[in-house]
């Protein structure tokens, strides 16, 4: 069992930065792959991107290529999502999420624990 939760979202100007964090609880983070999904009002939650268990390997959505980034440190148990240049279009509540598996998914239902979600508003 995995207890996520996020913190870092708030409300920036288009063009800035903001960085996520997402603390686990629970035994074994290590072997978890880990992933960053958003939801828009009214949308489906998106993949955003993801990480694998030792962090030797990462995907992104061709969204946020090149603008985020997604790093782990084991020792902390913690995820994080670094936002540049960010757009109204980010505009989401952000979800991390754990998977039971070394390797990472990019689609929701492969993800088995999710945190209460963080959001992050961008204006224009």
């Amino acid at each position: 069992q995995v207890q996520l939760v996020e913190s870092g979202g708030g409300l920036v100007q288009a063009g800035g930065s903001l960085k996520l964090s997402c603390a686990a609880s629970g035994r074994s983070f290590s072997s978890y792959a880990m992933g960053w999904f958003r939801q828009a009002p009214g949308k489906g939650r998106d993949f955003v991107a993801a990480i694998n268990s030792n962090g030797g390997s990462t995907n992104y959505a061709d969204s946020v290529k090149g603008r985020f980034t997604i790093s782990r440190e084991n020792a902390k148990n913690t995820v994080y999502l670094q936002m540049n240049s960010l757009k109204p279009e980010d505009t989401a509540v952000y979800y991390c999420a754990a998977r039971s598996s070394n390797w990472y998914g990019v689609t929701a239902y492969d993800y088995n624990y999710w945190g209460q979600g963080t959001q992050v508003t961008v204006s224009s």
